[in-house]
């Protein structure tokens, strides 16, 4: 009898059957709000019903058909309509399975647009588990351990995470900026630097947003050597920081957007984009996949667009998301072991620590079970664990989002009293 590999550790012990909107249900019938959407996933709610519907349609006519062997309609529409949402003059799309493939195919472009070796990355950042993205993921060292050697040509610069340093936000950045430059001093020259990649928010790295400044002080870097500014959106575009990308919080335009996640609501599909010109610089045949850009999943993927326009999804990231956050802050305010409540839009981190100012994982593992026990899904990240954050739907509302802050409230008392 065959069975689950047992390194593939569940956040939680329910048994889905089905989902509606922002809700999931066990076999029993339980109804549990979703403040995990599948890690961002399913940013138009669980089956919504005009990507059921598209899928469907899709479904009966053309499964797979595979795009580096023919084109089919639902990829050349969904190129034509990402091309209204990207930013100008990242006209040029390379269609892929999963994030980490596309942060493969961008660290391939990279390289070979510039002719240059080296990335430069950022202290806790998620960039993937295959071997390139893994190489570039420092938000954790369970998503790099035990299968060395990895890649070279990385370099980790620190992130300006203010809240871990003791320091107001301003003089992270200065720290970070200064550091970065002293990097490219003395490890890794501008001129065989060919990318910085950056996450607009740390994901898997503790929901940590980049500054403003942070985001343009790299891109004037950027700028002055040459140096390619690639933009890793996987889990915060599609609306998920109340903009359609999370770097539009700053005055800044990545040179490639990588993206994922939220895409096609729960359909396997990512994209690299970059400008045509920049594109071309990358070598023939350094592009492909047996199942990129699948007939379901780009269908899936239109109508994801559809909804997100048609039903302000963006805007109402931007407004639920200020609610969720300054609902988990008023309860952090009454626990001073919930050191840090940030985030952007629809992604809200609660940070656990210990009265010293210590990480506290099992804190922040008994609140995150507790909710479930309550009915709330919840999920963890942070370099040990200890912070615990929400990503509901683009769909939630007012109402949900009150209910899960009363459960979120219940969940942080029981879980400091103990």
């Amino acid at each position: 009898m065959a069975h689950l590999s047992p390194l593939i550790r569940q956040a939680t012990p329910v048994l889905a059957a089905r989902g509606e909107g922002v809700y999931l249900y066990d076999e029993g019938g339980r109804a549990y709000l979703d403040f995990t959407a599948g890690i961002g996933v399913t940013s138009t709610g669980h089956c919504h019903p005009r990507v059921v519907e598209a899928t469907r349609r899709q479904v009966a006519t053309l499964i797979h058909g595979q795009f580096t062997t023919v084109k089919h309609k639902p990829l050349l529409t969904l190129v034509e309509r990402l091309g209204e949402v990207l930013p100008p003059g990242l006209d040029s799309v390379f269609f892929a399975n999963s994030g980490s493939e596309a942060v493969e195919a961008a660290l391939r472009l990279a390289r070979q647009a510039t002719g240059r070796t080296n990335v430069v990355v950022f202290h806790g950042s998620f960039h993937g588990r295959t071997i390139g993205a893994a190489s570039m993921t420092t938000s954790g060292t369970k998503f790099r351990a035990g299968f060395a050697p990895i890649m070279g040509g990385v370099t980790v610069a620190p992130f300006p995470y203010a809240y871990r340093y003791g320091w107001d936000e301003a003089t992270a950045v200065r720290f970070a900026l200064r550091e970065l430059d002293y990097i490219l001093a003395t490890i890794s020259a501008p001129r065989e630097t060919a990318a910085f990649v950056i996450e607009p928010v740390l994901g898997e790295g503790g929901y940590v947003p980049a500054p403003k400044a942070f985001l343009e002080g790299l891109r004037e870097r950027a700028d002055a050597h040459g140096i390619l500014l690639v933009v890793d959106e996987v889990q915060t575009g599609f609306g998920r920081t109340g903009k359609y990308w999370g770097h539009q919080h700053a005055a800044i335009r990545p040179d490639v957007i990588v993206t994922a996640k939220g895409i096609a609501s729960g359909f396997p599909l990512s994209a690299m984009a970059a400008s045509a010109e920049l594109m071309s610089k990358a070598w023939p045949g350094s592009q492909g996949g047996t199942y990129g850009a699948n007939a379901v999943a780009c269908a899936a993927a239109i109508a994801t667009l559809d909804v997100i326009r048609d039903e302000n999804l963006v805007e109402n990231s931007a407004v639920m998301g200020a609610r969720l956050l300054e609902g988990a802050r008023r309860i952090a305010a009454k626990h001073a072991r919930i050191g840090d409540v940030r985030g952007l839009g629809l992604m809200v981190g609660s940070e656990f620590v210990l009265p010293d100012g210590n990480p506290d994982p099992a804190a922040a593992q008994r609140a995150q079970s507790f909710a479930t026990e309550r009915g709330l899904l919840l999920l963890l990240c942070g370099a040990w664990g200890q912070v615990v954050r929400m990503i509901p739907a683009l769909v939630v509302d007012a109402k949900q989002v009150d209910e899960a802050l009363a459960i979120w409230a219940e969940s942080v008392r029981d879980a400091l009293a103990q």
